[in-house]
């Protein structure tokens, strides 16, 4: 069954699949860019409809799923491009112009559904949040490293926060900074030290993750 199979090797079908493809109607010998591969979802019904497809995508896991899907194809429309996709245009090895653009902004279920990532309000992980794990700066350090005034600015400006400064001087405060840097446990850390400010939650955004 599907469900038994680790998150990683999980087709995952996006939410709105046939609005996408009713807008760009993706038929042979169309060339489409998915700017954010993510599992699949997307290229992998562009493909079926005879579409080629350039993928993108910063995360090693998404670009393992790529490499799977690539294989699976085996007709040579599927091409690979690991990496933030702003950088995409600067990158002078892929030439020529495309039928359609594809992003599909946001954290991806996958990310969500795994603990480690740092992603997930349900699971307890380290304090990571980083779109490609192996590039960047974790949110532990930024907790550890950032004073109070830029972490409240960090908070208010890519989490929409209100009470931003409030929330940055309650971790302050309240001493959660690792001097040790021993792993940090994120959801019951988040809930024990900021739960006293506010009762629903926020995500920083990952424009801040970037390398």
């Amino acid at each position: 069954m599907t469900d038994s199979l680790p998150a990683e090797r999980r087709e995952h079908e996006p939410v709105l699949l046939q609005e996408v493809l009713e807008l760009l109607r993706p038929e042979k010998d169309m060339r489409i860019l998915d700017a954010t591969f993510g599992r699949g979802g997307h290229t992998r019904a562009l493909l079926k409809r005879g579409s080629s497809v350039l993928a993108c995508d910063r995360d090693p896991e998404a670009m393992a799923a790529a490499e799977r899907l690539r294989v699976e194809e085996g007709e040579g429309r599927l091409e690979l491009c690991r990496g933030n996709f702003a950088e995409l245009c600067r990158d002078e090895s892929w030439t020529g112009s495309f039928d359609g653009i594809l992003m599909d902004l946001g954290v991806s279920s996958p990310q969500l559904d795994q603990a480690q990532r740092g992603f997930s309000f349900q699971q307890d992980g380290p304090l990571d949040m980083r779109m490609d794990p192996e590039r960047g700066i974790t949110a532990e350090d930024l907790v550890n490293d950032l004073g109070e005034a830029e972490l409240a600015h960090l908070i208010w400006s890519l989490g929409e926060e209100p009470k931003s400064r409030r929330i940055a001087a309650s971790v302050v405060r309240a001493g959660v900074r690792v001097a040790s840097r021993a792993p940090c446990n994120w959801r019951s850390w988040w809930k024990r030290r900021w739960g006293d400010v506010k009762d629903r939650k926020f995500i920083l955004r990952r424009k801040h993750f970037r390398p």
